[in-house]
């Protein structure tokens, strides 16, 4: 049995099979984040939130999943039919497929290649195409409005976002995120990892993931008050429901990175303690649960407001970050704090 799986069919078993684990681990995963979500909210706002279908309304999710498969596709008259179809599955497919290079252990990925975060880097900018190719084809001019402006915003806060990782792989001296933990594995458990190393650059880290998965208060192109429902106006039933899947899986995927980056992926916070996959989904539902405070308390902000955090205050700081890491990291500082290539190699 062991010597079918170094056959090319077994290799091939083998890799759909951890697809498969992925795709399920995520799947199931956006019930519990939107589940959580509006529990949060409704917390916050002292009401109860979803409590009626199921235990705890934990069936509540179900019930509007099914909702939106059995509902009719409406299809606006003017609307272009074919790029308005693939409008919502280019959104949820490149959503998706990010997760192929994030490991949840050593080794623990679907690809485990060295250029694991240009790979996500890539994808996650060509996300914006979804909503753009929404938004025109809807031939709505809300709809478009909203596409053009999470065009800007995504585009914009991508920038920093770049800058930031940057300085990250400056420390590691790789692009391999198995790497970039195994850097973070010191003696010193929590107060190893590149949180403390990058602190200022977590805050606009998480600041920037907000801005680029269009969450509150940066949610622009959704705004209510002046875009009705932004690019996703004219959709309904499931092309709706691929949208905000494909939204929510590009937070938990922020989540999963910023768990990755920045606080140690599946390393224990204990040294005493053993490093566990379990340590890296509670680090990402903890960071899913700052997103949704945020989203509960935090006002919207103009789009005026937004675009100048983006280039004016964002971009000079994170630029100005990996000159400085380079310094730090060239000249080993503190003993090499900012340099662990040979820790992540």
């Amino acid at each position: 049995m062991a010597e079918f799986f170094t056959t090319p069919a077994g290799i091939a078993v083998l890799i759909l099979a951890q697809t498969l684990a992925v795709v399920g681990f995520v799947m199931v995963s956006l019930i519990f984040l939107v589940y959580g979500d509006r529990k949060i909210w409704a917390a916050v706002q002292m009401r109860k939130g979803p409590n009626v279908v199921g235990p705890f309304g934990l069936l509540q999710i179900i019930a509007d999943f099914l909702k939106y498969v059995v509902k009719e596709v409406v299809i606006p008259s003017g609307a272009d039919r074919t790029l308005f179809m693939l409008a919502p599955m280019i959104t949820f497919v490149l959503a998706l497929i990010a997760w192929a290079v994030i490991p949840f252990n050593t080794g623990w990925a679907v690809a485990d290649i060295n250029v694991a975060v240009l790979y996500v880097f890539a994808v996650s900018s060509l996300e914006v195409y979804g909503v753009i190719v929404g938004g025109w084809a809807s031939n709505s001019k809300y709809p478009f409005l909203g596409s053009l402006r999470s065009a800007a915003q995504m585009i914009s806060y991508e920038v920093s976002i770049g800058l930031i990782i940057i300085g990250v792989i400056i420390s590691t001296g790789s692009l391999n995120f198995g790497s970039i933990v195994a850097a973070q594995d010191t003696d010193y458990g929590f107060f190893g990892w590149y949180w403390l190393p990058h602190l200022p650059m977590v805050f606009l880290f998480f600041i920037s993931a907000l801005a680029e998965t269009n969450r509150p208060p940066f949610d622009l192109p959704e705004a209510e008050s002046e875009l009705v429902a932004g690019y996703q106006v004219e959709y309904s039933s499931t092309p709706f429901l691929l949208y905000m899947a494909g939204e929510y899986m590009a937070i938990f995927l922020m989540c999963a990175l910023i768990s990755l980056l920045f606080f140690g992926g599946w390393l224990s916070p204990f040294p005493f303690l053993p490093d566990s996959p379990l340590w890296m989904v509670a680090k990402m539902g903890f960071f899913f649960f700052i997103f949704a405070m945020v989203k509960a308390i935090v006002p919207r902000y103009r789009y005026d407001q937004l675009m100048r955090i983006g280039w004016k205050v964002f971009l000079p700081m994170s630029l100005a970050w990996v000159v400085v890491v380079a310094f730090l990291a060239k000249f080993e500082v503190l003993g090499g704090f900012w340099a662990r290539w040979a820790v992540g190699a």
